[in-house]
């Protein structure tokens, strides 16, 4: 049973299959009411015409958004070529429709290949990055076209298989956070000269979780809150990338006092910069450790309990 099962504010992390039509915003709010507690954010914003693995934090769990160590995604998504709209998905306004003859299958193939590694993508205005304090969506919206600057993202895996509608290509994708699927539709087709855009997304894993893990909205209401506590997964869960450091109980008690504990003293040599987590003797994961440089020699600095 997860830790949070006997406490009296549930906390943990939930893999949420979040379906296509609601907003990342409308799952949090559901997800409130499920839980009984306010406190809950999530992971990585998914469009209303997608749906798939959204990680929600519930309670204590939320204040470790900002610290999260996997930036890895996967993507299944219908890449539409033979068009473009503002959106750069099927649910914006058309701008162009190609009249010619459609690429075929491996000038599609090694069109998409060409986005393997690490690449710039400018960022779509509908989205919901910020310029000057406003969201750009909310730009868009009113009409309003703002220069972005390019963003460095990584594509780990990238392939392509054509659907039984024409002009239409199953995409697989692994990349890094903050890349815009819709945006890799777009510049996909204007490579190839007849403009794409996306038809459908599907997010298969994010930060480790898989959606063969996730359970959906339906499935929680359909159950008892004990049944649901019992869903969540502990807060180190999101961690498991970062070795683990068990700290004697001496050692313990002077980190939870705020208190660096320099390597030396407990026999280990991780870089400068490198995360760990902290753990008690028993290997109660309490808190994110960072390791920095002190007058005396690199030690282990707590920067976030949890």
């Amino acid at each position: 049973m997860a830790e949070n099962a006997v406490m009296t504010e549930p906390s943990g992390i939930l893999v949420l299959h979040k379906p296509i039509g609601i907003t990342s915003h409308d799952a949090v709010y559901k997800i409130r009411k499920l839980y009984g507690t306010k406190r809950v954010g999530h992971t990585g914003t998914l469009d209303p015409l997608a749906e798939g693995v959204l990680v929600m934090l519930i309670g204590r769990a939320a204040k470790a958004a900002e610290y999260l160590v996997s930036d890895k995604k996967a993507y299944k998504a219908t890449l539409r070529l033979g068009m473009t709209t503002d959106t750069e998905d099927i649910t914006g306004t058309v701008l162009t429709r190609f009249e010619g003859v459609l690429p075929s299958d491996e000038e599609v193939k090694n069109a998409v290949c060409s986005f393997l590694g690490e690449t710039e993508q400018i960022p779509p205005m509908y989205s919901a990055l910020k310029v000057d304090g406003k969201k750009l969506c909310d730009l868009a919206r009113a009409g309003v076209v703002v220069e972005r600057q390019p963003r460095k993202i990584t594509v780990f895996s990238i392939s392509s298989e054509p659907c039984d509608t024409e002009g239409d290509y199953l995409l697989d994708v692994t990349c890094s956070s903050g890349t815009y699927i819709r945006t890799l539709c777009a510049d996909i087709g204007a490579a190839l000269g007849c403009g794409g855009t996306m038809a459908t997304l599907c997010r298969t894993m994010a930060g480790g979780f898989s959606i063969g893990n996730a359970v959906t909205l339906e499935q929680l209401a359909d159950i008892t809150e004990e049944e649901r506590l019992k869903l969540l997964l502990p807060t180190q869960s999101l961690f498991e990338d970062l070795a683990a450091v068990r700290l004697p109980a001496f050692y313990h008690k002077l980190c939870t006092n705020g208190c660096e504990i320099y390597q030396k003293k407990i026999h280990t040599s991780f870089e400068l910069g490198t995360r760990v987590r902290l753990c008690s003797e028993s290997g109660e994961f309490f808190a994110l450790g960072e390791v920095r440089d002190y007058p005396d020699g690199s030690a282990i600095k707590a920067i976030k309990f949890l």
